[in-house]
């Protein structure tokens, strides 16, 4: 390894420990949002198994019943015992377990694109201080977080959840991270809706990830390696975020990395942890992690187009590291996980001379992704015994894995979350019983299933048309908004008595919250610590209704934006290949 002279610094050594905060208390549900009631279903297509052995069949039925798959087999055998009556619905295309998004801040997915990025940065604590970011990205979700009506209500809340889950549904995603809430109370929840949420899912048979951790535990070797071997399933945490020149080394995004030795030869990883970007990592630092059998999740998109450089996924991969991919959030990513497979479709072909193929690819967005979360028994793969999450596209002609890779949005014909069609053509919604509020993509005719009786009320009483309307408003008039929030309230305005629960975003990545999305641990001093500065109140900060503007409300989809892939072609940062070749695949 390429070392880099440094002294270890346990907090919790022989000095006293700093005091840890009492952990807040998150608001769990009354049983699993998707419950195993579906209805007895059978879809005939080409089907992509992505079990061990990468079967296809290539004219199969899946056979599904009360929110799992029961069989999957050739259609010219004999329907399995229960489902004689039940005549397979054809698809007209491709079957795939549906899209698992490891790294995705939902909450932001309603904002445009920056562009364009305004320079090339270094490491993540750069960024968020360019004047750009304030005005374009931490200002307006700091209104939409917290904007309320008079009585005091959330305003804003419910309209962002149903806008960015549908964003999701509409790029084949099934399950993705969460959103989740403070309260005045000192209690966080997480909204319960349509997509599987990793870190709630109140279901034993799918254990929860943590991506957020008390800060005090990430400021702690000692601590935070406790919490690794001995807590929860998987720890999606941000790790190195940012570059590592080869004339430097000792890059700060490395030195996050680095931090995790916490003795000459003891480091704070296992199989526990999946690295979120891991950009700043170095060959010899992939093999560290690939022995402590670490994962890591890539979002070749955002890195680039921040960075202009992306994770060591070729180290990685021989490191024997396993690698799943995100989206990271619309300011600076793609807009669904469908779009992000493009790009690192691109990037392997274009920058790594085709180390991945498209089956690797897809893999990374299905099994792979499953297995981070020690849910590879009931996801990621279609066989019989896992949850029915799926995915069809048209067609069954040509390599199935690129046919997924080089899928457009409009190419989509169902898509399916616990045996339930959530979306897809109304042809194909209508022959599996599924109704609900209807929408084009890209010109084409499709139809949303948002009924969902476990789902937060909140958000059940919202249509997407409800959401877009409110929204657009909320972003067109983001000033008066603002100015309405810094306006002090007469004292007795709300009328809320003291058991009154006021809940607004969880802004980690723009507010102190008390959590960590990162390990913070100290490398060169007992008060030097890795990763961008806490988050502290800027005194002389103007006064948000005086530097905001109105912005767009982001498309849904890249088929219905018509500046998304020309603002691409203008991006600095990012490599030329990918500038000009992207729209070939929309």
């Amino acid at each position: 390894m390429t070392g880099i002279p440094r002294r270890w610094y346990p907090l919790a050594g022989a000095e006293a420990p700093p005091a840890r905060r009492a952990p807040v208390a998150v608001a769990r549900g009354a049983g699993p949002i998707d419950l195993p009631t579906g209805p007895k279903a059978a879809l005939a297509g080409r089907v992509v198994t992505m079990d061990d052995a990468f079967t296809v069949r290539t004219d199969a039925v899946v056979y599904i019943d009360r929110g799992a798959i029961v069989a999957v087999q050739d259609r010219a055998r004999p329907a399995p015992p229960g489902f004689e009556g039940i005549a397979p619905v054809a698809t007209r295309g491709t079957l795939y377990p549906g899209l698992i998004e490891l790294h995705n801040h939902l909450a932001y997915n309603a904002l445009p694109l920056w562009a364009p990025v305004p320079r090339r940065f270094q490491h993540r604590g750069q960024w968020p201080d360019h004047p750009d970011y304030r005005r374009l990205i931490s200002g307006p979700m700091t209104v939409v977080g917290t904007y309320r009506y008079a009585e005091g209500k959330a305003a804003l809340l419910a309209p962002l959840v149903r806008y960015v889950e549908c964003k999701c549904l509409l790029g084949g995603v099934t399950t993705s991270q969460g959103i989740m809430l403070n309260s005045n109370a000192g209690i966080r929840r997480y909204y319960r809706g349509l997509l599987r949420n990793v870190e709630q899912t109140d279901d034993p048979e799918l254990p929860e990830a943590q991506a957020r951790i008390p800060d005090i535990d990430a400021r702690d070797a000692a601590w935070f390696l406790e919490r690794l071997e001995k807590e929860g399933s998987c720890f999606l945490l941000h790790l190195s975020e940012g570059v590592t020149p080869p004339d430097a080394p000792d890059s700060i995004a490395r030195r996050h990395f680095l931090a995790l030795q916490v003795a000459p030869d003891r480091w704070a990883l296992n199989d526990r942890l999946a690295g979120i970007h891991a950009a700043g990592l170095l060959p010899e630092d992939f093999a560290v992690l690939g022995r402590h059998q670490g994962a890591m999740v890539w979002s070749p998109f955002s890195n680039l187009l921040l960075y202009g450089a992306t994770a060591d996924v070729k180290a990685a991969r021989r490191a024997n590291v396993r690698i799943a991919l995100g989206s990271d959030w619309s300011p600076s990513g793609s807009k669904n996980l469908l779009g992000e497979l493009k790009v690192a479709w691109l990037y392997s072909q274009h920058m790594l001379d085709g180390f991945f193929g498209a089956r690797d690819l897809v893999a990374m967005a299905t099994r792979e992704a499953a297995a981070i979360l020690k849910w590879d028994k009931a996801l990621g793969t279609l066989q019989p015994g896992r949850r029915a999450d799926l995915l069809v596209i048209d067609g069954t002609a040509g390599d199935p894995y690129e046919a997924l890779v080089k899928a457009k949005e409009i190419s989509i014909r169902l898509v399916m979350i616990n045996g339930l069609a959530r979306y897809g053509t109304p042809g194909m919604m209508s022959a599996l019983g599924a109704a609900g509020e209807t929408l084009r993509v890209g010109g084409r005719l499709r139809c949303l299933n948002l009924m969902q009786p476990t789902a937060d009320p909140d958000v059940a009483a919202v249509s997407l048309k409800q959401a877009c309307r409110t929204l657009r408003a909320a972003f067109r008039n983001l000033p008066a908004l603002a100015r309405e929030i810094e306006t002090p309230r007469p004292r007795n305005a709300l009328r809320s008595t003291p058991e009154s629960i006021v809940w607004s975003l969880a802004l980690d990545e723009i507010e102190d919250t008390d959590i960590d999305l990162r390990p913070r641990l100290p490398f060169g001093g007992p008060d030097d610590f890795t990763g961008p500065e806490r988050i502290s109140p800027r005194a002389a900060a103007a006064p948000l209704s005086t530097i905001l503007g109105s912005i767009a409300l982001d498309r849904l989809t890249v088929a219905d934006d018509p500046d998304f892939l020309s603002e691409i072609a203008n991006q600095p940062n990012v490599p030329e290949a990918i500038r000009t070749r992207l729209a070939e695949l929309y």
